[in-house]
């Protein structure tokens, strides 16, 4: 069983810097169609207003080029809207597409894959690509993101967003804090294939996305994922500075670099951001393959590993870091570490020198390949449901 990923739907604001209207739909495909994906999320309704607002500044700037734009926000968990961002003399207006009463089921591959038919419907086109917006926990199972998991001492393990306090920043993951707002990685990826799509990228705005299990899971259905390894701050990508990177010709360099710049001015100055280039995934899955057939780690040496959670247990550890410290075959960690450069370029990389989280607060960076893994966590919630991943699976003879 493939894990979980997590949909938290969130509430839609009326933006300032676009007007509703009702325009006819231009007839056949352009070259791409950008889906902005919101999930219900009440708690960054705040939030996720900006992330809109600022990528209709960017619409409005006259971005779009043989490309259409379409937004899909559910403002509670039954009601839904789709609508499409488009310029028009210098502003953004909201051309109204389908109103959903009730909406999909998005916890469904069916419901996912109806979302998608009609994004195809309103605005066909060659390409797809998409951005989802709300928080996240990485490839873990749905059920695991429970106060009522307990570690290995018996202890519940708390979640990060039960530590938020007025004096704590928040932070933003991908999935409700119920079952019933949360879906599988596999489903998402079913969802996509039943749509008979294949997205050129998946923008993963939620927390520790950037997990090569994760991206195992979705490799087939999106040629790049850009995410964040650790947690985002609730403010999430800064649109307005990213959001040119994503339309026509996307630039993961750029994406990169506008992130890491607007979080080094940002008051909470944390942010990591990587692309993750999936048709490289196989290769990386092959030769960990074979280090994992001659070497094993000592869970002793657990607290030398660059972590990127604040959980304890750690459940998510840098994998470049984390395959450094577990081969010691020198030709072997060098073929593993020329592929990890493909899978993640240096240049779709950037981090601050320091990572936040809510469960712990700041935690330093010393080394950072962009990407994790969760092969040696010994946290309750990763230690037997890991062995289900498709990555582990591939990757443990």
């Amino acid at each position: 069983m493939i894990r979980r990923l997590f949909f938290l739907l969130l509430t839609l604001a009326v933006c300032s810097a676009c007007s509703r209207n009702k325009i006819e739909t231009p007839q056949g495909p352009v070259g791409r169609t950008v889906l902005m994906y919101f999930p219900w999320a009440q708690d960054l309704a705040t939030y996720t207003k900006k992330n809109i607002e600022d990528m209709e500044r960017v619409v409005a700037q006259g971005a779009l080029h043989d490309e259409r734009l379409l937004v899909f926000y559910m403002d509670s968990h039954t009601t839904a809207s789709l609508f499409e961002l488009r310029a028009d003399k210098g502003r953004c207006i909201r051309v109204w597409k389908k109103s959903y009463a009730p909406a999909p089921d998005v916890t469904t591959a069916q419901g996912i894959a109806s979302v998608l038919d009609d994004v195809r419907r309103f605005a066909p086109a060659d390409r797809f690509a998409m951005t989802i917006g709300s928080h996240g926990m990485a490839w873990l199972p749905a059920r695991s993101a429970s106060p009522r998991a307990a570690d290995r001492s018996g202890v519940p393990e708390k979640e990060y967003w039960e530590y938020a306090a007025p004096d704590r920043p928040l932070t933003r993951w991908f999935g409700g804090t119920t079952p019933d707002s949360r879906a599988d990685i596999a489903t998402l990826a079913e969802g996509i294939r039943s749509a008979g799509m294949k997205l050129d990228f998946i923008l993963f705005d939620d927390c520790y996305m950037a997990s090569v299990e994760v991206a195992y899971a979705l490799r087939d259905v999106a040629d790049h994922l850009v995410a964040s390894t650790s947690e985002v701050m609730a403010a999430g990508f800064p649109y307005a500075h990213v959001g040119p990177h994503l339309v026509g010709q996307t630039d993961f360099e750029g994406i990169a670099q506008a992130f890491y710049d607007f979080y080094m001015a940002y008051p909470y100055p944390y942010g990591t951001v990587s692309t993750i280039v999936c048709s490289e995934l196989d290769a990386l899955a092959s030769v960990m393959a074979r280090i994992n057939a001659r070497f094993a780690f000592d869970s002793a040496n657990l607290s030398a590993l660059q972590r990127l959670d604040g959980y304890s247990p750690v459940r998510f550890f840098d994998m470049g870091d984390y395959v450094r410290q577990l081969c010691s075959d020198p030709a072997l960690l060098g073929e593993f570490e020329a592929q990890l450069e493909r899978v993640v370029p240096a240049a779709f990389r950037r981090h601050t020198p320091a990572f936040y989280s809510m469960t712990n607060g700041v935690n330093p960076i010393r080394t950072f390949s962009g990407i994790t893994t969760s092969d040696p966590s010994v946290s309750s919630l990763t230690v037997s449901a890991k062995l289900d991943t498709e990555w582990w699976q591939a990757t443990h003879p």
